[in-house]
């Protein structure tokens, strides 16, 4: 901790020394306008913000040092109008990507865009783009614009748009420096008595169970940019060029007490610590005599109870360490009167580590038919009562067991994981005349993915290690494969000469040579790129079509764009079989591209200027016509408003917009996946009749059966996966009205609320598998039926058993609700506090009123609001917002307070339990930026003020991480930072 903190003052105090010796120099940048002078995202046509049709909710350049991220996702993502997605608190499931998810409708329906253009892929395993791309002290602002324009951008602008508007023309040189860490003090005093279960089961397991210190600091963040610009000596064009390093810090599940334990239920008003039953000591679960045995401590086996669950949440990352450097540059130069060149080039390489609990020998992935290992009655590293406790008995020569245990040995999964992006645009822009006007530019961008797994075991050196006999040879343990079936001088050869015995039958027999031997590495490298080339007009056709009753006319812009995208990822031989029993299923390669031709255009026109109850109306409209490979779709939207005077304006829109399948979507491979159920419709609590699953072949002795072999132990199922290119592209409906009021009466004030609307159909997806299985138990569906495949012992988590569920077009999404932004800006002088500077009031807020998932498949709507967990996922909470005060200082400072607050939700599961809801949470912030000297500010702050802990469930699955939401709420304590910026 001392280094880190001497690596902050070196930096901070370094930058202010040069700082304070060198004098200031001019330097320019694009400021941030008003509010209602911006010209913003949704048109090719100038137009602005609170004049448009469609709402925009905007962040600025400032909000992001006001809020101390260095990742700009953490910031979008407070936006009330995002929900979680993939960033850096995915531990298990991590792309490696950062991703923004606009109403909560996937992100693969919001469409990111750079100063107005398209980003590509972010990865090969994950087609949204990568906000890792993006340098957070290049962004002048953010613009979000709510519903479809895929009329102007082109597919996937389903939920909306982000637009990252850079900074550009910018002439001298800034160095701006960055370091914050978390602070957290572990006092848990939620519901579950936690810290007092922890201590219970540390008495009794120490080696699992640990509370983490009472205080706290880690996760430890700099970041330093530096940005330099020219003028032209002409002044005719200006470079802008930067340069940046980013490195985050990890935190681990351990590190904090309410993740000490990975909840498992409750009980008597307590949470329970749960776990995985593939452990650290084994289990081992005879099919001969349906014996359940651990290792017990001294030696030899004894009965496995609930108490042996291996705690997996310890190791996992709660935020996962990662590393970034960014380089690039924005140039234009004014080639003539009706020529402007432009160009934009931009290099980020990006690294980053997703751990997760160990590896080792998993339930159902075993060499038997029935997902379990064969082991020999006279296996020598078994004693004779083990075999005996096994079913080994006259006779009978080798026993099948289905083996569970963690490789505590070599410690957690890590999925290592980098990409360096490639992005450049080049183009040229310009004013034929007075009008028209023009721009034509190509746009490649490529993601190359390099990506190693580390600490998996591999299932069939895991068989061969476990099938142990004497070597006549040596008359010691060795693995069957490794014993030369002839003798040294015959010519057969071993057929795995290097396997070495995984001795997991008594303590401490696991060997570094085993280990060496079991550990196998999963490769995967690909890339992605994209092609993209637009020609757009404008034209101003005031002069020729105009209302008579307006001053201005028509203006229009049209024009066509072609685009290719292609993606390829190619996995080694482990990660292809699916021989590495740490990933639920294989990791196939896939291959394929995607191009389109579109034509499109819009206009707008006023109708109506400066009349009484009619200051302003005005209509616009947009249409694109899209020709891909297999198919065609259209898009089209429609607006119109209406300003009776001048401080109201009323607007409203329509829009049909379309998403196309990607590449993922259309030709990934058959393979296994995991989805997670509370059990099988057949296990211990069935739901499902004995003829109903009998018929699906579950023997009948496993019906109901307590502690049979229906359950899977870590509550995840197999289900088959599938690419499908026959997809057709979704479609949605999207319709918003909404008012802004700037009343002329109260200088500095406006207020927009905005209700929006989108319904999507024929929507990309597989069949849930809950649904299959309910459509099948519940609802006698033979279709469904014919998708559910059992094992061969009747499991759908062992060897052979899965539901399938392939790509394919079925049922939709809607969601509705109403924005509000205010937004007021008050001088002090107006109460009679002339020299105590102003006010600046800000809120972003979100109500949302319906959120509905139609499975398709004959299954019922059901609505998320409010709720999480189960088919809900991640808390869909009802009202949302951001709240921020600052105080302009004349004393050259800013200080600024922000409130954040996350309604309360309802776990899905019902009410009687200790997770049955969480309640509001309330963030509060508090940053300052003071201004050293003219070419010097210092920024200081601290988010989650008060330490709030995160509220817990034992229901989050794979969609949160340790035991909460961190993709929603502040999981980490408060985060403290302090950052400089100097201009020269």
């Amino acid at each position: 901790m001392k280094r880190e903190f001497l690596l902050a003052s070196t930096i901070i105090a370094g930058i202010t020394l040069v700082g304070l010796a060198a004098p200031a120099m001019a330097q320019s940048t694009t400021g941030t306008a008003q509010v209602e002078d911006i010209v913003v995202t949704g048109s090719r046509i100038p137009q602005a913000n609170l004049k448009t049709t469609s709402p925009v909710t905007q962040v600025t350049g400032e909000d992001i040092n006001v809020q101390g991220v260095t990742r700009v996702e953490d910031l979008i993502n407070q936006l009330p109008q995002a929900f979680a997605a993939q960033n850096s608190t995915v531990a298990n499931g991590a792309s490696g990507t950062a991703t923004v998810d606009l109403r909560g409708l996937g992100s693969d329906r919001t469409l990111v865009l750079i100063d107005g253009r398209r980003m590509g892929y972010g990865s090969p395993n994950d087609t949204a783009a990568d906000l890792n791309q993006i340098p957070g002290q290049l962004v002048d602002r953010v613009e979000v614009l709510t519903g479809g324009a895929a009329a102007v951008y082109g597919s996937d602008a389903i939920a909306g748009v982000v637009n990252f508007i850079m900074k550009k023309d910018f002439e001298g040189l800034r160095i701006d420096a960055q370091y914050g860490f978390y602070q957290h003090h572990n006092d848990y005093d939620g519901p579950g008595n936690l810290r007092s279960v922890i201590e219970g089961r540390a008495a009794g397991n120490p080696s699992q169970f640990k509370l983490p210190d009472d205080n706290v600091m880690d996760g430890f963040s700099r970041e330093v940019t530096i940005i330099m610009g020219v003028n032209a000596p002409d002044g005719r064009g200006n470079l802008t060029a930067y340069a940046g390093y980013r490195k985050n810090n990890k935190i681990l599940g351990r590190d904090r007490d309410y993740s000490s334990c990975s909840l498992g239920g409750e009980n008597a008003g307590s949470f329970v610590c749960g776990g995985s039953s593939t452990n650290a000591t084994g289990r081992f679960n005879s099919l001969e005599n349906g014996a359940n045995l651990t290792v017990a401590s001294g030696g030899g086996f004894r009965n496995y109870t609930g108490d042996d669950a291996y705690n997996f949440g310890p190791l996992n990352h709660y935020q996962r360490p990662d590393e970034r450097y960014t380089l690039g540059a924005y140039g234009t130069y004014k080639v003539n009167d009706k020529i402007e060149a432009f160009t934009s080039l931009s290099f980020s390489d990006y690294s980053t580590v997703a751990q997760i609990a160990p590896s080792g020998v998993f339930f159902g992935g075993g060499t038997s038919a029935n997902g379990g290992y064969n082991i020999s009655c006279d296996n020598p590293l078994l004693s004779g009562a083990q075999a005996t406790a096994l079913g080994c008995a006259p006779g009978v020569d080798t026993v099948e067991v289905l083996i569970g245990r963690r490789n505590v040995e070599g410690g957690g999964r890590q999925d290592s994981i980098g990409s360096q992006n490639y992005r450049g645009v080049v183009g040229i822009r310009g004013d034929l005349n007075d009008t028209w006007s023009y721009d034509l530019a190509a746009s490649y961008s490529k993601v190359s993915l390099s990506r190693t797994y580390l600490n998996d075991f591999s299932n069939q050196r895991i068989g061969r290690a476990l099938d142990v006999a004497i070597d006549p040879a040596t008359g010691k343990a060795a693995c069957v494969s490794a014993i030369d079936p002839d003798g040294p001088t015959g010519p057969l050869a071993a057929v795995d000469a290097a396997c070495v015995p995984y001795n997991i039958y008594s303590p401490d027999g696991v060997t570094p040579e085993a280990l060496a031997y079991l550990q196998t590495p999963g490769l995967q490298r690909g890339a992605t790129e994209q092609q993209v080339i637009t020609l757009a007009v404008t034209g101003d056709l005031s002069s020729y079509v105009s209302s008579p009753w307006a001053d201005g006319g028509l203006q229009v812009a049209f024009g066509a764009e072609y685009r290719r995208d292609k993606l390829v990822a190619t996995s080694d031989t482990s990660f292809e079989t699916g021989d590495l029993a740490g990933q639920g299923g294989p990791t196939k390669s896939v291959a394929g591209s995607v191009q389109v031709y579109d034509l499109f255009g819009e206009f707008r026109l006023p109708l109506i200027e400066g009349r009484p109850f009619a200051d302003q109306v005005s209509i616009n409209g947009s249409y694109r016509h899209s020709t891909y490979d297999k198919f065609k779709s259209d898009a089209y939207g429609f607006g119109i408003d209406w300003a009776p005077v001048s401080d109201l304006r009323f607007r409203a829109s329509l829009a049909r917009t379309t998403r196309a399948p990607n590449v993922i979507e259309l030709f990934r491979p058959q393979g296994l996946n995991l989805f997670d159920a509370d059990g099988d419709p057949c296990g211990p609590n069935p739901t499902a009749t004995l003829a109903q699953c009998v018929a699906t072949g579950v023997p009948s002795a496993q019906y109901g059966l307590v502690g049979g072999l229906l359950e899977s132990p870590a509550g995840q199922y197999n289900y088959l996966q599938s690419g499908n290119p026959d997809l057709a592209p979704e479609t949605a409906d999207t319709y918003t009205f909404g008012a802004v009021f700037a009343p002329s009466f109260v200088r500095g004030l406006n207020i927009s609320v905005d209700y929006y609307n989108i319904d999507l159909k024929n929507r990309i997806d597989i069949i849930d598998p809950l649904v299959t299985l309910d459509n099948c138990y519940v609802n006698n569906q033979a279709d469904a039926c014919a998708r559910v495949v059992r094992s061969n012992i009747g499991t759908l988590w062992t060897t052979g058993g899965y539901v399938e569920a392939f790509n394919t077009n079925i049922g939709g999404l809607k969601t509705s609700g109403i924005d509000v932004n205010v937004n007021y800006n008050v001088g002090l002088d107006r109460f009679g506090l002339d020299t105590y500077g102003s006010l600046a009031f800000n809120m972003v807020g979100s109500w949302l009123d319906k959120m509905e998932t139609d499975p398709g498949a004959g299954a019922a709507v059901y609505d998320c609001v409010g709720k999480f967990a189960g088919e809900c996922g991640t808390p869909k909470n009802e009202w949302r917002h951001r709240a921020r005060v600052t105080w302009q200082m004349p004393w050259n400072a800013d200080l600024s307070a922000t409130w954040r607050y996350y309604g309360g939700v309802d776990n899905v599961a019902g009410p009687g339990r200790l997770d049955s809801s969480f309640d509001a949470q309330n963030y509060f912030d508090l940053a300052a930026n003071v201004q050293l000297r003219d070419n010097m500010k210092l920024r200081v702050g601290i988010n989650n003020v008060f330490d709030r802990d995160p509220p817990l469930s034992y229901s989050v699955g794979t969609t949160g991480n340790n035991n909460t939401y961190p993709q929603t709420y502040d999981a980490m304590g408060r985060f403290m930072f302090i950052g400089i910026t100097a201009d020269f």
